[in-house]
């Protein structure tokens, strides 16, 4: 079994897609971690629609290919057009963070996703979910990278989101 992290966004019925996509992760690969769900400022998009972010870990048996081809087809289940642009809103987003300790390129696929150290809504609950794994190039653990990113340069906070009767996430 190799550990999976993965990205879930949504800035369309945000509640509804992101349960979807738990409770799917869930019944094809058993127990998950889940970070705190945070709201964010979309970035790079027109529309202003903010998004919700999380990560989930998992264990899986499953080639990045299978993983990456698993994630989208529950987006296109759930309303994604895999021909709509890149910045335009979402009902889900999928996107395979690290499997394992994978580095490069794998079944077209580059891990870690570069989104990892870029980008607030990933690295946060990544580094809240995992804090001591180490990054599979730099090979500084997540909490250490969260620690020293710049913070103001993209708005995010986390929400009160309940999943299966379990409270994930509280508002700050």
């Amino acid at each position: 079994m190799t550990r999976v992290a993965v990205s879930i966004g949504s800035n369309i019925d945000r509640d509804h897609h992101v349960r979807v996509c738990l409770d799917a992760l869930q019944a094809s690969f058993g127990e998950l971690w889940v970070s705190r769900v945070f709201e964010s400022v979309p970035v790079g998009f027109e529309d202003g629609r903010n998004f919700y972010n999380l990560v989930a870990v998992f264990d899986s048996q499953l080639s990045v290919g299978d993983l990456q081809a698993w994630g989208k087809r529950l987006e296109y289940a759930n309303g994604r057009r895999p021909d709509s642009p890149k910045f335009s809103p979402r009902t889900l987003d999928i996107d395979l963070l690290t499997v394992g300790e994978l580095t490069g390129i794998h079944d077209g696929v580059q891990l870690p996703r570069d989104e990892i150290t870029r980008h607030a809504f990933v690295l946060q609950p990544l580094a809240e979910l995992l804090p001591d794994t180490p990054h599979p190039l730099c090979g500084i653990p997540y909490a250490d990278l969260w620690a020293t990113f710049p913070r103001d340069s993209q708005a995010l906070w986390p929400v009160d989101f309940v999943w299966q009767g379990r409270v994930i996430s509280r508002a700050a």
